[in-house]
């Protein structure tokens, strides 16, 4: 019988205030692009550790999850671990080929609230 246990449960990372900007960036996109972020991430959930092409290395702790969205557009959800789960700390449409600075610095931020 397989196992049907999650590996390292995803959760979102909330801010002071009580914002969860990767669920706020999710419900903006369209319905189809959802539904491949959540499935990619349920890959890394059930599956992990998981390499390359679903899920890269970021360094310093972070991690991505790299999606194909609709239109040839790419999404990220960068993530980082912390009490057993995988905390999602950004996601964005990534327009040019390497990780813009700004979005690292701020998932980097982010954990080291959680941590």
């Amino acid at each position: 019988m397989p196992d049907n246990r999650k590996r390292l449960p995803a959760r979102f990372y909330e801010s002071a205030n009580g914002r969860a900007p990767v669920r706020e960036f999710l419900l903006d996109l369209a319905s189809a692009d959802r539904v491949t972020i959540g499935k990619d991430i349920a890959k890394a959930e059930f599956g992990w550790p998981i390499g390359m092409p679903s899920c890269r290395t970021m360094g310093a702790g972070l991690f991505e999850i790299r999606s194909n969205l609709s239109d040839g557009k790419i999404g990220r959800v960068l993530f980082g671990i912390a009490d057993g789960s995988m905390v999602l700390l950004h996601g964005f449409i990534k327009k040019t080929q390497a990780t813009p600075k700004a979005d690292l610095d701020l998932a980097r931020k982010r954990l080291k609230e959680v941590e």
